[in-house]
């Protein structure tokens, strides 16, 4: 056998190792992409949940407080770029105003006494709480299943073959928002402004 023939089936030998390898890769990468969006769906059906109850514990509010202006604003303007969001970053940065306008929501409702004894408004509130934290529980699975995405595509030689299977870093992790983090002030010495009658249901 010559030389030259030897050398050509060595070459054939590493390409076809070499594709192999790039097809078992972009499997993977194809599952792991799947995996993130399935995830990610979930997040989405929850998210979707919360935007559903929020109009009603608004209307309940709005009993109690109509005053409230900007509050109920402020959650009708954030639920709207919920809703209207369509990748998963616009959501999750649409998510944060929504969570911010319902933690003054929350704050608003510590000044009506009566509101905090509606029936309705305290199995609204149950609901929400519960919803949150199936939030709490999907988006935890949704940043695994895609750190375990992200940190396969980084791992060399899967970064060369992901970047030819056209296949890249995602960058969209759910994160704790900023007001997330404030502890709400509650003033127990104020006054509260005398609450409008409860609404007839």
């Amino acid at each position: 056998m010559s030389k030259g023939l030897i050398v050509v089936i060595v070459l054939v030998v590493i390409v076809l190792a070499l594709f192999g390898q790039y097809i078992g890769v972009k499997n993977s990468l194809v599952a792991k992409d799947q995996a993130v969006k399935a995830a990610w769906s979930q997040v989405d059906i929850v998210l979707q949940r919360r935007a559903d109850l929020i109009p009603n514990l608004v209307e309940t509010v709005k009993g109690y407080a109509a005053q409230e202006v900007q509050v109920f604003g402020d959650i009708a303007k954030a639920r709207s770029t919920l809703l209207s969001a369509q990748t998963p970053s616009d959501k999750i940065a649409a998510n944060g105003q929504l969570d911010g306008a319902i933690g003054r929501l929350l704050l608003v409702v510590e000044n009506y006494p009566q509101l905090k004894s509606n029936e309705n408004f305290l199995r609204l509130q149950d609901e929400l709480a519960g919803t949150e934290n199936r939030i709490a529980v999907e988006r935890k699975r949704y940043n695994d299943t895609l750190r375990d995405y992200n940190t396969y595509v980084l791992q060399f030689p899967n970064s060369l073959y992901a970047g030819w299977a056209g296949y890249k870093q995602n960058p969209a992790y759910f994160q704790a928002t900023e007001a997330s983090r404030v502890v709400p002030k509650v003033d127990f010495g104020a006054k509260p402004a005398a609450p409008a009658a409860a609404p007839a249901h």
